[in-house]
């Protein structure tokens, strides 16, 4: 206790880091302020009658931060912004002309930063139109068509734009990565109202305290569970040449290549999600078009679509770790400054090994992470409500665990950096790989 009150006394003697925190702070809270404003033309007692917070649709609005049932400015949040991210980071490894402006430094990433954010226009308009045809129905409207459609459409573009500058705005005067401290708050704003839910079904008659007390701890020992898989690393030795110039010893130390068992990261449960809604975007459009197969596709509880979506997870976390690791550039990096595994030729034949390697931690990293993402389905079926079960795991607790961790390893380098002691006596915090937003990854 002595310790952790030393530690925030001299988080704030830091004047930078105190007015970074702070600005962050106050940015989150007009966010979450904002996040309340309902759409003008919009009857919000009508509409809370008629809001389906269950299945995909309760996925989309946690990660709104509830915004997505409110009918709110900012109902969209910032997942157009993560979805333009992804297909123009898909597109640096497809596309020679971007991948081109990638390797030009500084004016290359503004050039992305902002094919990226005409993109999230784009998506954001379209998808506008489509929240307002599926969630806002028109006993729930003030305003006459088709005035309601094009003033809601471009409040709701408006609104995202504006969180996604304010998530631009904490990533450079704040704390973290401000897109992901953004999806985090929304996340975190669901667990409140999620846990007396669950404490308040559970004690009228659901079994009882004893339950409840069980699914707290399960819900600990799953977040345990997340933290090794983000945290876990394969550490490959490398001993670099020695030289002797004069009287001084450059080079002969060893070090180590920490490859991720989840090099990932929460990637592929976005990318398969992404695919998964695609049955229920069908039906909506279709109506005609529904059957029984997709319907199972859309119920994320049933047997058809966890499997499904586990296989995908598996599937798209060997392919995004084989876009993204280069085991070839590692081992002509490691010959180029005279290093080398020892026991290894140096070149392609320790090219093969790092990637003979890889591979055998991807695959019980894929099978892990494809628990964790079922992990919501299993404990709805076994009676847990749907807005607490969302914390069982899945992108939610991905999400919510590497952000933490991201945001208290800066916290940690502020501290580390003006020498004082960090935030662990055991060592360093260690990051996550961020999500797809903001120059960083979601």
């Amino acid at each position: 206790m002595k310790k952790l009150f030393t530690t925030l006394s001299n988080i704030w003697k830091i004047e930078d880091l105190r007015a970074r925190i702070l600005f962050t702070l106050m940015c989150l809270l007009v966010y979450r302020i904002g996040s309340f404003v309902v759409l003008p033309g919009v009857n919000a007692e009508t509409l809370n009658s008629q809001t389906n917070k269950e299945g995909l649709l309760g996925l989309l609005n946690m990660f709104a931060g509830g915004s997505f049932s409110r009918a709110s400015i900012f109902a969209l949040g910032v997942m157009p912004y993560i979805s333009a991210s992804i297909v123009v980071q898909l597109l640096s490894i497809a596309v020679p002309s971007f991948q081109k402006m990638q390797k030009e430094g500084e004016s290359g990433r503004k050039k992305i930063n902002q094919i990226t954010r005409y993109l999230t226009i784009i998506i954001t308009v379209l998808q506008s139109v489509a929240y307002i045809r599926s969630q806002i129905s028109p006993d729930a409207r003030i305003l006459p068509e088709p005035l309601f459609t094009i003033t809601s459409m471009f409040v709701l573009t408006a609104g995202t734009l504006f969180v996604m500058w304010l998530g631009e705005k904490i990533t450079d005067k704040g704390i973290g990565n401000g897109i992901s401290l953004i999806i985090m708050v929304g996340i975190i704003a669901q667990l409140p109202s999620g846990i007396i839910q669950e404490f308040d079904s559970r004690m009228g008659g659901q079994g009882g305290l004893i339950p409840f007390i069980l699914e707290i701890a399960v819900l600990f020992l799953v977040v345990m569970f997340t933290i090794l898989i983000v945290q876990g690393v394969r550490k490959i030795p490398v001993q670099y040449a020695k030289k002797i110039v004069g009287s001084k010893q450059y080079g002969g130390v060893r070090q180590y290549i920490p490859l991720k068992v989840n090099a990932a990261g929460v990637m592929p449960i976005i990318f398969a999600q992404a695919i998964m809604f695609i049955p229920a975007t069908i039906g909506s459009f279709f109506p005609g078009a529904q059957s029984p197969f997709l319907t199972s596709f859309s119920d994320y509880t049933s047997l058809t679509y966890n499997i499904s979506f586990a296989l995908m997870i598996i599937v798209f976390t060997f392919f995004y770790t084989a876009i993204t690791v280069n085991p070839v550039q590692m081992a002509d990096d490691m010959k180029k400054n005279g290093g080398f595994v020892p026991g290894v030729k140096p070149g392609k034949t320790t090219g093969d090994y790092v990637d003979a390697v890889i591979s055998k931690i991807t695959l019980p990293g894929a099978i892990a992470l494809a628990i964790i993402a079922i992990l919501p389905s299993l404990a709805i079926i076994l009676g847990v409500n749907s807005q607490f079960a969302h914390f069982f795991g899945g992108t939610s607790l991905l999400i919510l665990v590497g952000v933490v961790l991201d945001t208290l390893q800066q916290i940690e380098s502020h501290l580390l950096m003006r020498h004082y002691d960090g935030l662990m006596k055991t060592g360093r915090i260690k990051g996550r790989t961020p999500l797809p937003a903001g120059g960083s990854v979601i």
